[in-house]
């Protein structure tokens, strides 16, 4: 039977060191950096406290009507809709759009009107889709959440947490038609309207891939962002900023600390060895390759955890390629990636002349110590 050895060590592939450096102050009542892949969180403050969240409320209306509708589904705009005040696109009562172009409208340049519109083209009235947003908000576990208008308006008991609302736009981002509309800067859609987004980080922090903007007395000025670097994304939420421009330097400060939390290292190379196994008949031992490299992306500070499981002695013949073990690399006792590990040579079975040349010559080996 072949042995098997399991290796286990710590990768020094990152400096802690590297990691010491704080987050960025934060002129806001809360904010939140997140890891996308894992939803770990990086840097908070606050991230629970429940604050008026303005039209970060949007996403949760979008949410239900990607559940609710094909985007090729046409809307009528009904008159309480067409009614709403502040960011609108000027709706008209009776008006067809498609849910595509709605959706649009409330993502890109934050229309109460179109949100209003998604609303009530599932529910008879605003206080029958709060209650479908709240019941979806407790299935997706946002419990610092409660809602009660489709769009944001400052209204009583409406509020969220910075962590809830990251969550949220982590989910609705699942979807490939909200992150193009989300990175869009304009739009063109129906009655000739022409969109623009709110989100200024588009423009002045090329990486940001959106999510979403809002804005009220009350809440202040609050955007969920994600941004894209090597082989990451990471969201940034902040709630109740001072101004537009407070709230955008903090977004930029805080994408940018939180992207530098992390590398992209190999972390299984294929030209290294990983294990030896003996090999019969007086041979050499055999080395163990990856049959493939693997780059993850690490955090700064945190060790990787590699494990080496090999056969410590082969049988032969044995092919060039066989696969002969397994490497793996972990963090946070979470795998992040593995590669077989496989013979490095072709080892051929010798003849029979040959074995019995190599026991005669063992026999005589051990004969000879003992005189």
């Amino acid at each position: 039977m072949r042995r098997l050895a399991v290796l286990v060590a710590a990768l020094a592939l990152l400096a802690p060191a590297a990691a010491a450096a704080a987050p960025p102050p934060v002129h806001a009542a809360a904010y939140v950096i997140e890891d996308a892949r894992t939803g770990e969180v990086l840097a908070s403050s606050h991230e629970h406290e429940h604050l008026p969240i303005a039209s970060l409320t949007k996403m949760m209306t979008v949410l239900l009507a990607l559940e609710h509708h094909k985007l090729t589904d046409v809307v009528t705009v009904d008159r309480r809709a067409a009614i709403v005040g502040e960011s609108t696109i000027y709706l008209r009562p009776g008006e067809q759009l498609t849910v595509r172009d709605l959706i649009k409208g409330a993502l890109i340049q934050s229309a109460n009107d179109a949100a209003a519109a998604l609303a009530l083209s599932m529910a008879p009235d605003f206080p029958s889709f709060a209650r479908l947003m709240n019941a979806k908000a407790a299935q997706l576990g946002l419990h610092d959440t409660h809602f009660v208008r489709p769009d944001g308006l400052d209204v009583p008991d409406h509020y969220s947490s910075a962590a809830d609302m990251t969550k949220l736009a982590r989910i609705l981002m699942h979807t490939r038609f909200v992150r193009d509309t989300v990175d869009e800067k304009t739009a063109s859609i129906a009655g000739g309207r022409t969109l623009y987004t709110w989100d200024d980080l588009l423009s002045l922090f090329p990486r940001t891939i959106g999510v979403k903007t809002g804005h009220t007395s009350q809440a202040g000025w609050c955007q969920v962002a994600a941004a894209r670097g090597p082989g990451v994304t990471i969201y940034a939420t902040l709630l109740g900023g001072p101004s537009r421009a407070v709230r955008n330097v903090d977004l930029e400060s805080l994408l940018i600390w939180g992207l530098a939390q992390f590398r992209v290292v190999p972390v299984i190379q294929t030209g290294r060895t990983y294990a030896t196994a003996a090999v019969p008949y007086g041979k050499s031992p055999l080395e163990l390759v990856a049959a493939k490299p693997l780059n993850a992306v690490a955090r700064l500070g945190r060790p990787l955890t590699e494990k080496v499981v090999a056969g410590t002695a082969v049988a032969l013949p044995v092919s060039r390629g066989a696969v002969l073990g397994r490497v793996e690399v972990w963090e946070a006792g979470k795998l992040r990636g593995s590669s077989d590990l496989v013979a490095s040579r072709t080892i051929n079975k010798p003849g029979l002349g040959s074995r019995l040349g190599w026991y005669a010559g063992r026999t005589l080996h051990h004969l000879g110590s003992f005189f």
